[in-house]
């Protein structure tokens, strides 16, 4: 009898009734799915919001350049127009000129003009709070290489016999003069004047929106190239 009650003052799950369910580390196995439920809806939630929705106050200089982060380079300006250009060969015999040709061509030429954005540092823009107004500086518009359509040009050849020589050298010439003259046509005041007006439109609707989009409203944006002026507020 008295072995009997030594075990069950010695055994906690024994007792006179029968054994004795502790139902305390159940209970902490069920709740801890339930708060690793918790914490990664807040993981997600928090994502959401830092994704979608957060921005960091004051510094839409950083949301602009944002904006170019990814173009490397931006075309605002093509021009396509026409140059000429004339050649003319002599081929003979014991010094004397017994083959002469000559040789106009009309070669349509395409010049693009573009910016380089990875030269836009922070140094290139300028926030004032007060009117919410973004100024930006660009670097000097880059003239592309003319681009010459042989494939359309219009060709008069003049001569009783050219050969099959001569017809490449006057070829080869004729395009040699339209790339150098498409160049210099491109730098023409009033064509650069256009591509200018066209890269500042350009670079204002690119940081317009983004920036509205971003949250700063209906901001003013102010473009001007290296050394002009700003102009009077």
């Amino acid at each position: 009898m008295d072995s009997t009650l030594d075990q069950t003052r010695a055994d906690p799950g024994l007792s006179r009734d029968g054994p004795v369910v502790d139902e305390r580390p159940r209970a902490r196995v069920q709740a801890t799915p339930w708060l690793l439920v918790i914490v990664l809806l807040a993981a997600v939630a928090w994502l959401g919001w830092r994704a979608f929705f957060y921005q960091e106050e004051g510094d839409p200089v950083g949301s602009a350049m944002l904006a170019f982060e990814k173009q490397n380079s931006l075309t605002v300006f093509s021009s396509r127009f026409e140059v000429g250009a004339e050649s003319t060969d002599s081929r003979g015999v014991l010094g004397l000129d017994l083959l002469k040709s000559r040789q106009a061509s009309i070669i349509p030429a395409t010049v693009e003009y573009r910016l380089d954005l990875g030269s836009m540092d922070r140094d290139r823009f300028d926030w004032d709070d007060a009117t919410d107004t973004l100024s930006v500086v660009l670097p000097p518009l880059r003239i592309s290489r003319p681009n010459l359509d042989e494939a359309q040009q219009k060709v008069f050849t003049e001569g009783n016999w050219v050969t099959r020589e001569a017809s490449e050298d006057l070829s080869r010439n004729n395009s040699l003069q339209a790339e150098k003259k498409a160049a210099e046509f491109a730098k023409n005041p009033q064509v650069l004047s256009m591509a200018r007006q066209a890269a500042k439109e350009a670079v204002r609707q690119n940081l317009a929106i983004p920036l509205q989009v971003a949250g700063y409203g209906d901001v003013k944006v102010i473009v001007r190239f290296d050394g002009e002026k700003a102009p009077a507020n």
